[in-house]
C-alpha cells in the first residue's frame, strides 16, 4: 500500500477504536506509519481524510451488503425486491455497526463546514449509482430514470432507517414486508 492508502487504513482504524472526536491527525498517521505531514500531502486535512475514510468503510461495506440483497431479489417483482432488501437490512447494520456509529458523529461535522458537505456530495452521487445500476441489473424490465429513483429511495432508505436502527439496535424501525405494504398502498394497490 501507498501512503494514501495507509492512511485511509490507519483513519478507521482511529476512529472505530476512538471515535471522530477523540481521533487525531497524529493517532492516524501513527497508526498509518506516516508522517503527519502525508495527511497534508495527500488529503488537504484530517477532517477531509476521515470523511473520505468513513464514506469508503461504509460505502464498500454497506454498499455491497445492498448490492447482494438487491441481486437477490432479481425474478421477483421489484416491490418484492424492496421487502426484501428491507428484511436484509437489520443483519447489515449490526455487521457495520460501529462505522455507522463513526459516521454518524461526523455528520454533525460534515454539516458544519461546506468543504465538508462538497466533499461528501461528490460522493453520494456515487452511491446513488450503484446502487441504480444494482435495481437495474435485477430489473431489467425498469427504465433507467425508474433505476436511478429506486437507486436513491433505497440509500436515504438505508440512512434514516439505520439511524434509527442505532438508537435501537436489533429492532427494526418497518420491516421489508411493512415497507411493501406502505408503497403498494400509495400506487393505490
Amino acid at each position: 500500500m501507498g501512503n494514501r492508502e495507509d492512511l485511509l487504513a490507519g483513519a478507521r482504524k482511529v476512529i472505530l477504536e476512538r471515535g471522530v472526536a477523540k481521533a487525531t491527525a497524529r493517532d492516524i498517521a501513527a497508526a498509518a506509519g506516516v508522517s503527519l505531514a502525508a495527511i497534508g500531502y495527500h488529503f488537504g486535512s484530517k477532517d477531509r481524510l476521515v470523511t473520505e475514510a468513513l464514506s469508503e468503510a461504509l460505502g464498500d461495506s454497506m454498499g455491497e451488503a445492498m448490492r447482494e440483497l438487491i441481486a437477490e431479489g432479481a425474478g421477483a417483482s421489484p416491490l418484492d425486491g424492496l421487502a426484501r432488501l428491507w428484511n436484509g437490512m437489520p443483519q447489515v447494520f449490526a455487521g457495520n455497526h460501529e462505522a455507522m456509529l463513526a459516521s454518524l458523529e461526523n455528520i454533525v461535522r460534515i454539516v458544519r463546514s461546506e468543504d465538508a458537505r462538497a466533499q461528501l456530495g461528490d460522493q453520494l452521487s456515487g452511491a446513488y449509482g450503484d446502487l441504480a445500476d444494482a435495481v437495474a441489473a435485477a430489473h431489467p424490465d425498469l427504465d433507467a430514470e425508474q433505476a436511478a429513483a429506486i437507486g436513491r429511495l433505497y440509500f436515504v432508505l438505508s440512512q434514516g432507517l439505520g439511524i434509527l436502527w442505532l438508537l435501537n439496535p436489533g429492532t427494526a424501525a418497518v420491516d421489508g414486508d411493512q415497507l411493501r405494504t406502505a408503497v403498494a398502498a400509495l400506487a393505490g394497490k
